[in-house]
């Protein structure tokens, strides 16, 4: 059994993967019933897909981003982006307090920018 997939199971459990994947799922699916927010909704797919399952895996940014992902990028940060982000990060900060909860901290960090700044990236493995 890897680490990496250890590590997932526990962060599935007890890391809040679980939760954050059901929330942004939640968030995904509204977004597809609002023709306009199609994209958003595509965004939190993609940040439920990660947030499931985040060890062995990154966020890259795509270098096709047009001006409408700019743009939508910044509508998101404004409306939803930064108070996602700040509970990623205070999420991670309080798992990082203790030794095991050190590598759920992490993860949550790795999600920061991803929520801040979703349109235009791309998860990929690290294989």
């Amino acid at each position: 059994m890897g680490v990496r997939f250890l590590l997932n199971v526990l962060w599935f459990i007890f890391g809040g993967g679980f939760f954050l994947a059901i929330g942004y799922g939640f968030a995904a699916l509204i977004c597809f019933a609002l023709v306009v927010t199609i994209p958003f909704g595509v965004a939190a797919g993609r940040l439920a897909l990660y947030s499931l399952w985040p060890f062995g895996r990154t966020v890259v940014s795509d270098p096709g981003i047009g001006v409408g992902s700019g743009l939508g990028n910044i509508l998101w940060m404004v409306l939803f982006g930064w108070w996602i982000a700040l509970g990623h990060l205070l999420a991670g900060i309080a798992q990082c307090v203790t030794i095991i909860g050190i590598p759920f901290g992490i993860a949550n960090f790795k999600l920061v920018p991803v929520a801040f700044w979703p349109l235009g990236r791309t998860v990929v493995d690290l294989d």
